[in-house]
């Protein structure tokens, strides 16, 4: 295992400046339905929107990184003010890549949160490697944290909450204020 510990957590999370999320897993917790037309329907927890959304209006960037292709997916992202929103990715370490070179990123400042297998390498790549509780094994033993939730349960509010916390950007008032 690769986790640290909560004084190693804390202080990866004070450098943190860009967030990377796999989807499904993540946002959701892999349940799918699928719907006569062929759709497929999938669960995501507003709480975890809102702390995405809050996450972006506070500077952070954002980016999403998926296999799956679903326009209702992007939609919601793109709903919650993400601008950098990839899907139907094979490749997600040459993606994220690509996007930290067109933005210039540091490792040491992204995080990056998946659940199974295909986020192996980039998990291997970036600053804090992050899971939820139900993640796969592999990645389990990987993860530098792992969040006490599962995937669409509430994993993704927690770390960015976290984040913004441990850097003092969590302001109760001015979410308070914006309602």
């Amino acid at each position: 295992m690769r986790l640290l510990s909560p004084e190693q957590i804390n202080a990866k999370l004070k450098t943190i400046k860009t967030f990377a999320f796999d989807v499904d897993g993540v946002f959701t917790d892999g349940t799918m339905m699928l719907m006569p037309n062929g759709e497929l329907l999938r669960s995501m927890s507003t709480r975890d929107g809102y702390a995405l959304q809050y996450a972006i209006k506070k500077g952070y960037k954002v980016v999403i990184i998926t296999g799956g292709a679903s326009e209702w997916v992007q939609k919601r992202f793109e709903h919650l003010g993400v601008k950098d929103i990839f899907g139907s990715v094979r490749d997600k370490l040459s993606v994220f890549k690509d996007y930290a070179m067109d933005y210039q990123l540091n490792r040491e400042e992204t995080l990056f949160m998946g659940d199974d297998l295909p986020d192996y390498a980039v998990m291997k790549h970036v600053g804090l490697a992050v899971c939820p509780k139900n993640a796969a094994t592999e990645i389990l033993d990987i993860a530098h944290y792992i969040s006490p939730f599962e995937g669409g349960k509430g994993c993704v509010r927690e770390i960015i909450e976290k984040t913004l916390r441990t850097q003092n950007n969590w302001h109760i008032d001015e979410q308070i204020k914006s309602i």
